[in-house]
């Protein structure tokens, strides 16, 4: 419940619940408060129109991208890979039933693939928010099943990236202390700093980064999937701030 809660407010104050809900306030005012009105809804407009420039959401999500890709042929040495889970694809027809959702997938990928470079022993973090089989379960499931990678720990409690963390270690032998942690690039900076203070040593091992191509024409045209970057950026952003004053 607290889980549903935190989600459902961020979801509000966040792009582009927040912009739209500004918009209903700016159109309320309009005929007694013109002026403020226009304020609001110019605010709002122009929000709405730049968050899904990708120009202007790469930008945002630039700073977040702090640690290089690994090189795959010089790894530094670990004990252990740690991927983290990212949410679920509920109910999927093609798999009759619950699976691990694209974001997911991304990381699952990466880390089948310093498996294959390494062999490290794998270990999965993620509950079940939403309900259903946790994400643990399901990406050790996906890991055996579709890229042939076995896994060694499942931790299936944590609801948040604190969590993965403080679980993790809890789960994990006390032999293991440098990990390869994999999740995406725009998260690693938020995760990094949670799995360090639970005790490890890490080497963030990003994916999916999103600076990786020149700027083009069809950057400065709104696009969907760049309102989502900036979406990305700024609950990452929220989302360190909040760690560090509750640290």
């Amino acid at each position: 419940m607290a889980w549903l809660i935190t989600a459902f407010i961020s979801s509000l104050l966040l792009p582009p619940a927040s912009l739209i809900i500004l918009s209903g306030i700016g159109l309320l005012l309009l005929k007694r408060h013109a002026r403020a009105a226009k304020i609001l809804l110019v605010i709002a407009w122009s929000s709405l129109f730049l968050l899904s420039l990708p120009l202007v959401a790469n930008r945002l999500i630039a700073p977040l991208e702090q640690f290089p890709a690994l090189n795959i042929h010089h790894l530094p040495s670990a004990d252990a890979i740690v991927i983290l889970g990212a949410g679920t694809y509920f109910n999927a027809p093609e798999y009759r039933g619950d699976t691990v959702n694209d974001y997911a997938l991304a990381r699952l990928r990466y880390g089948a693939r310093l498996y294959r470079a390494t062999h490290l022993p794998i270990a999965v973090s993620g509950g079940s928010p939403d309900g259903g089989a946790t994400e643990a379960k399901l990406m050790a499931s996906a890991l055996r099943q579709d890229f042939g990678v076995p896994v060694r720990w499942v931790e299936s409690a944590s609801i948040n990236t604190r969590e993965n963390a403080r679980d993790s270690r809890a789960l994990l032998p006390a032999s293991v202390h440098r990990i390869l942690l994999v999740t995406h690039a725009w998260h690693l900076t938020r995760a990094t700093r949670v799995f360090r203070r639970a005790g490890f040593t890490v080497i963030p091992a990003g994916t999916d980064y999103k600076l990786t191509r020149p700027l083009r024409p069809l950057d400065f045209i709104p696009r969907p999937d760049a309102l989502t970057t900036s979406f990305l950026a700024i609950h990452e952003a929220i989302g360190l701030i909040w760690y560090r004053l509750t640290d």
